[in-house]
């Protein structure tokens, strides 16, 4: 792989790290700046409302820049918007910041993907797609609780300033290893913007993205109580637990990738959204056997995350067909995608858990990521009657 690949990787690592720690810093920093617990949720609710409103729109308006400069760009405003957040004076000036690093991360990964896919050959884009993912799940298992912990002990805002010294690290790397004359993007006319927010098969994609990856999320969201109040695991044993999930996390990406190179998107969908499906059953029904719910866990990272570089490399192949001349929107409508698929389900996980328990949640996981199987199985179908773009 160019190593032009290993910068976006850095990059993507810093905005994983970023999007993710809020999680875990939310009641320092309700106590810190006197809000309530769901008054500092919003901070990531906000962030993912940036994420999902800037893939699209920003990708859109700057079709025109070179990308090398547009990827310069983004990074400079995330760095911009971490620092914003580390010297935030109160809540306000804080939720303005993560929205405007949130607008940063959603054109981003839609652009990151796209320069990928352009410093490889065909056969190994989706390879390509996964490294630069793989900094996100790698900041699953380091960057996050290594910031919450930094955070917990040196006070949040030494959270945002770690960010801002890997968001440098990040654009040092891109500006010295990406090359300038990487293919520019054409800026879409609205008639090709048109074509991808009518295309069924790309609307259908971007329902197979929010359903499939959220329906994990029903469960993941609540993945610490369950293990803490129905496994009867320790807060300390939660965290080696979680660990062993986002290492299998990082795999399932890289082999996730492979795997679309080899068979496919729509097969290999079906191979991974099938299994997930599976590994969210045992989860439900090993609930209470510490070392069967430890073997599952272990497993459901890998087939959680594993679907990420199909479905990217997915939408690509097909806006290359219906919409050549907004590839990166339909790229970054994906991303969107990805952010209320998690919106929808933590939302989704609360409501279960609330009205039926923490022991339900991984079976309604399960049950949604199923359907992801069968609109999968749909796409693949309407590819091949209408040879609109490859199922395979």
């Amino acid at each position: 792989m160019p190593l032009a690949l290993w910068a976006l990787t850095i990059s993507a690592f810093a905005v994983g790290t970023t999007e993710f720690v809020i999680v875990g810093l939310i009641p320092t920093i309700a106590a810190d700046l006197g809000v309530s617990l769901p008054s500092a949720g919003l901070l990531v609710s906000l962030y993912a409302l940036g994420v999902t409103i800037g893939a699209p729109v920003l990708t859109a308006l700057t079709g025109k820049m070179p990308r090398k400069t547009l990827l310069l760009a983004l990074l400079a405003l995330f760095i911009a918007g971490n620092g914003y957040a580390a010297f935030a004076p109160d809540y306000g000036s804080l939720i303005a910041a993560r929205f405007i690093t949130g607008l940063a991360h959603g054109v981003f990964f839609a652009i990151a993907s796209t320069i990928a896919t352009d410093l490889v050959d065909r056969d190994r884009e989706s390879s390509a797609i996964a490294l630069v993912f793989m900094g996100l799940t790698v900041a699953l298992v380091t960057g996050v609780p290594l910031g919450t912990w930094v955070g917990q002990s040196f006070g949040w805002q030494s959270t945002f300033l770690g960010v801002v010294a890997l968001g440098l690290v990040g654009l040092i790397a891109s500006a010295a290893l990406v090359p300038a004359n990487l293919r520019r993007g054409a800026a879409p006319g609205l008639r090709a913007q048109a074509q991808v927010l009518t295309s069924p098969r790309l609307l259908l994609v971007y329902l197979i993205t929010a359903v499939g990856y959220g329906g994990n999320f029903i469960a993941f969201t609540y993945l610490a109580p369950m293990l803490t109040d129905v496994t009867g695991f320790s807060a300390g044993a939660v965290s080696l637990v979680i660990l062993l999930y986002g290492a299998s996390v990082a795999a399932g990406n890289i082999l996730g990738g492979k795997l679309a190179d080899r068979i496919g998107a729509v097969p290999s969908l079906t191979i991974i959204f099938a299994g997930l499906a599976l590994l969210l059953l045992a989860l439900g029904t090993v609930l209470t056997n510490s070392v069967a719910a430890v073997a599952v866990v272990t497993f459901w990272g890998g087939f959680a995350f594993a679907n990420v570089p199909p479905l990217q490399s997915y939408v690509v192949q097909i806006a290359r067909e219906v919409a050549p001349g907004a590839v990166d929107v339909a790229s970054g409508l994906n991303i969107g995608a990805f952010n209320l698929g998690i919106a929808f389900g933590a939302w989704a996980g609360g409501l279960v858990v609330e009205e039926i328990g923490l022991s339900a949640a991984p079976f309604a996981g399960a049950v949604v990521v199923a359907l992801g199987v069968v609109l999968v199985r749909w796409s693949g179908q309407l590819g091949r009657h209408g040879r609109m773009a490859p199922a395979a």
